[in-house]
């Protein structure tokens, strides 16, 4: 039940972060957003590790690890899926995004050896050809101009650094590491990355005191960053880092339901057999997933 709980926290908040980042977008730029965002999750998660008394000390090694993690899950990852938003549409990232199930499956065979499951890559299928026929419409207006190839290639560079910051997850939580303690120092060592990236791109710390930006930054900081990100990695935890990342696979229905809400979005046939397709997916991975045992590598 509590991984299940888990599961449904990852998928109902990030589904509905989607429509809480449109609210950020145009006075401040994407990297200073992100910077208030994480800078303002770690803030939050100090409180409650102060709370419950967690010990937030790591090792020289945990710290490179965790160094490791807070770049790829927290820096990269998020600067690239905003620079290439700007290229594409937010459905074609959406759907771009979902090929982390599968990168997560190859990437955890490549450097902890472990077996590849054909019911996590069936899932994975099933997932990814719900989520083409939704939104279709995108897919079909996908050209071969020099925009949208690179739009395309930044969202999958992004979509690649977060696998690696799964990766990373991997060996911090399965070498015994507090989550909130992995999480405060990956938040800090992601946000720092992001200040940087922006003052080299020349980026001004401007802010926007309006009541929907200040919403929704609130919103992606307790509940996208703080609270989200310390159920996800306790998912990888449990029940492994391909299973986990199905909820990318689940997120853009969520983002969807939100947008039939607020955006007026139009259900056709297609998109409701996609939904009928991610849905069996998800039956599949969640039947399925079990903690998959840990090598003796992943703890190096």
């Amino acid at each position: 039940m509590t991984t299940i709980l888990l599961y449904l926290a990852c998928v109902l908040i990030w589904g509905t972060t989607w429509y809480a980042i449109t609210l950020q977008l145009g006075v401040v730029t994407p990297e200073v957003s992100l910077v208030y965002r994480f800078g303002l999750a770690t803030l939050c998660l100090l409180v409650f590790a102060k709370i419950r008394r967690t010990n937030l000390r790591l090792s020289r090694r945990d710290h490179f690890f965790a160094w490791l993690q807070g770049l790829t899950m927290f820096g990269v990852n998020y600067a690239l899926i905003y620079y290439g938003t700007q290229y594409i549409s937010s459905g074609l990232v959406a759907v771009l995004f979902t090929t982390l199930t599968f990168m997560n499956m190859f990437n955890e065979h490549w450097f902890f050896g472990v077996r590849l499951r054909l019911g996590t890559a069936l899932a994975a299928v099933l997932g990814l050809a719900g989520i083409g026929l939704i939104f279709l419409p995108e897919i079909r207006q996908l050209s071969t101009s020099a925009t949208v190839l690179r739009g395309t290639l930044i969202v999958l560079a992004g979509t690649y650094a977060a696998s690696l910051g799964n990766m990373a997850a991997i060996r911090n939580t399965s070498s015994g590491l507090p989550i909130v303690s992995i999480t405060v120092w990956g938040m800090s060592y992601g946000t720092a990355c992001l200040a940087v990236m922006a003052l080299l791109r020349g980026a001004r710390f401007e802010f926007d005191a309006t009541p929907d930006y200040l919403f929704s930054l609130l919103y992606l900081a307790v509940f996208g960053s703080a609270a989200a990100f310390v159920a996800y990695l306790e998912l990888i935890r449990r029940i492994g880092p391909a299973p986990a990342a199905y909820t990318s696979v689940v997120i853009p229905l969520v983002a969807l339901a939100v947008s039939t809400w607020l955006e007026g979005y139009v259900w056709t046939l297609a998109a409701a057999a996609g939904v009928v397709l991610v849905l069996v997916g998800n039956v599949i991975i969640v039947s399925g997933a079990r903690r998959p045992s840990q090598p003796a590598s992943a703890t190096a």
